[in-house]
């Protein structure tokens, strides 16, 4: 199958990339940085997701909007605005089996920087609004949210032992999650799913669910 998935050039996007091309499957990467991955199944397109007028992809069968940024003054822009451009241009492809968008644990329990907060939720709801729209043509719609996760954007816990070990207290399982995970489950839902459609699957090692119970 032919995939499309912005953001390959580091983290969670290039773990999806690779796990496609390992399981066989042709994709297109788009980051604003140059490509990390070096297969032949692969090509690379630099662009910022915000541009007006995005590439042409070609037929795709499955689209998976990861890029995003941390940057709380952009956070609006580029995760919310320009993630739902780019999955409106793509959307229209004609062959497309299933598109997939990459939300966040703090779409839920909003314990992130504010607007950050409000671009990932803005994400989950527009995802059931595309579910909704979509479903006519067979495609299934839904978004992934990963609480934490070990990748690059996260060095500055993962370097900072007191940060580190507060974060993974704060989960029921006491860790994170591999980038490699998230890409087995984005995996799961647009190629072997054929069910699942208008859900945000959470990942975060039991973050949401943990409490101390008093009586």
């Amino acid at each position: 199958m032919n995939v499309l998935v912005s953001g390959t050039s580091s983290g969670i996007g290039q773990a999806i990339a690779k796990k496609y091309l390992s399981e066989g499957h042709r994709v297109t990467g788009m980051d604003i940085a140059p490509s990390t991955i070096d297969h032949e199944g692969y090509t690379h397109l630099v662009c910022d997701i915000r541009d007006t007028e995005l590439p042409d992809a070609g037929d795709l069968d499955i689209v998976v909007c990861n890029a995003g940024t941390l940057e709380e003054a952009d956070a609006i822009e580029v995760n919310l605005t320009a993630t739902i451009r780019f999955a409106q241009r793509y959307a229209k492809s004609p062959t497309l089996r299933s598109l997939l968008f990459v939300a966040s644990a703090s779409a839920r329990n909003g314990a992130e920087f504010p607007l950050y907060v409000a671009s990932k939720a803005g994400i989950v709801g527009y995802m059931k609004n595309l579910a909704l729209e979509l479903a006519p043509r067979g495609v299934t719609v839904n978004s992934v949210s990963p609480g934490g996760v070990i990748t690059p954007a996260n060095a500055h816990i993962l370097e900072n032992d007191g940060l580190y070990q507060a974060v993974l207290a704060e989960t029921l399982l006491g860790k994170w999650a591999e980038a490699s995970e998230v890409a087995e489950l984005a995996y799961f839902l647009t190629v072997v799913n054929r069910s699942i459609t208008g859900e945000d699957i959470l990942m975060d090692n039991g973050e949401m669910l943990k409490s101390n119970f008093v009586w």
